[in-house]
């Protein structure tokens, strides 16, 4: 015979210490605390270096400490909101061109987000370290150039937006004729036109937002011909 279900249990212990935990990653990021520091404040505070170790009653007083220190938790919402400050518009920016190239496979904000908190050690990219910034960007960049969509002019001085983008849809062709998809012989004006009823150049000069509409475009069908990561 089958013994009864058991009801499961929440465990509320658990939970909070899960959640004085997670705040102290939080005050660590949002402070800029060195390694050292942090571990120091720590020792100081619980006995330990790690917050791992400590009881709740320890973490409270990490907590209180790092309260004093200047850390505001955030209101639940307000942490949930993607990062709106130069560094991370950039970042964005970045990431989405390169899901059209074909370089991530989501252009989801967590995905960015996951990647940032590899390069910069930061648990979100909202509190991360505008100084250090460039790290991430310069990650992203490299990743561009690795799959032919070049990041500086031919003398390494800087390009325009419009060039930018133009880039980007030109390394984006490149992977469709690599693909077998397009002939190899295509021009950009051909393949816009053909692969996506785009007549460049219709109503003047191509704009740089005309060539990123180009590239969302191209990298539909890079990414149908299976032309990703």
């Amino acid at each position: 015979m089958t013994a009864p279900a058991t009801k499961a249990r929440f465990d509320h212990a658990s939970s909070h210490r899960r959640a004085m935990l997670a705040k102290i990653h939080v005050a660590r990021a949002q402070l800029r605390l060195a390694e050292d520091d942090y571990r120091q404040i720590m020792l100081d505070e619980t006995g330990h270096t790690s917050a791992a170790d400590c009881t709740e009653s320890e973490l409270e007083r990490a907590l209180k400490r790092l309260q004093s220190l200047g850390f505001k938790p955030l209101p639940a919402r307000a942490s949930s909101r993607a990062a709106q400050h130069p560094m991370a518009r950039k970042a964005r920016a970045l990431w989405i061109s390169l899901y059209h190239l074909g370089a991530v496979r989501s252009p989801d904000e967590r995905a960015l987000e996951a990647f940032a908190k590899r390069q910069l050690g930061c648990e979100r990219l909202v509190w991360a370290n505008q100084r250090q910034g460039y790290r991430l960007i310069e990650a992203l960049k490299a990743m561009a150039e690795r799959n032919g969509w070049a990041q500086t002019g031919p003398d390494g001085n800087n390009l325009s937006v419009r060039a930018l983008h133009e880039g980007l849809c030109e390394a984006i062709l490149a992977k469709l004729k690599a693909s077998g998809e397009v002939p190899a012989d295509w021009s950009l004006d051909l393949a816009a036109f053909r692969l996506c009823g785009i007549e460049l150049g219709r109503e003047g000069p191509v704009t740089a937002e005309g060539y990123a509409a180009l590239a969302k475009a191209l990298g539909e069908k890079l990414r149908a011909a299976g032309g990703v990561i």
